[in-house]
């Protein structure tokens, strides 16, 4: 499929109930130690945890599923269909996300990733995410570490020349 990102019309959206065959398929499909649909729910009922999909030609083809944190947001599963890599999804899905941060709430994103999944390990970089640290024998199935990678909000020159409080947001 040579796509690039400009041809590849994607929608975003939370992830709902009907979603969650779609996601389980992808989930199989990516990892060899897939999540089962109860860690799906599992994680997804927590107050702090957010599901996300993209659709593209009404098909989920996507999703990510994340944690927010008082100043950080934490990716913990993310995973595009074979058939939709390399159209920009994946980038969607994350260039989402980076909106969401802000130089004084949450200013970064972290996820881990497997030492054995260049692929991801190769696409985050390109997103400007950084290894930050190796996590020892880090997974429950399998000794494998991972790697710590982070991307950080950057401030514009406006956010730096005039910074605003909380306080004085909710005020003004």
């Amino acid at each position: 499929m040579g796509h690039t990102d400009q041809d590849t019309c994607v929608h975003i959206r939370w992830m709902i109930r009907r979603d969650m065959q779609a996601v389980l398929d992808i989930e199989a499909a990516s990892f060899e130690f897939a999540w089962s649909e109860e860690d799906f729910i599992r994680c997804l009922r927590q107050r702090n945890c957010i599901g996300m999909v993209a659709e593209h030609e009404d098909r989920v083809v996507g999703f990510m599923i994340y944690e927010l944190h008082k100043n950080r947001l934490h990716i913990l599963n993310f995973a595009v269909h074979d058939d939709a890599k390399r159209m920009g999804i994946g980038r969607a899905m994350v260039s989402k996300l980076i909106g969401k941060l802000s130089n004084d709430r949450r200013n970064r994103i972290m996820l881990e990733v497997r030492e054995t999944n260049l692929e991801a390990q190769l696409f985050f970089r390109g997103l400007n995410f950084r290894a930050v640290s190796v996590l020892r024998d880090f997974y429950d199935d399998s000794t494998e570490d991972a790697y710590l990678m982070q991307y950080r909000y950057q401030p514009t020159a406006d956010e730096l020349a005039h910074p605003t409080s909380r306080i004085s947001r909710l005020a003004g």
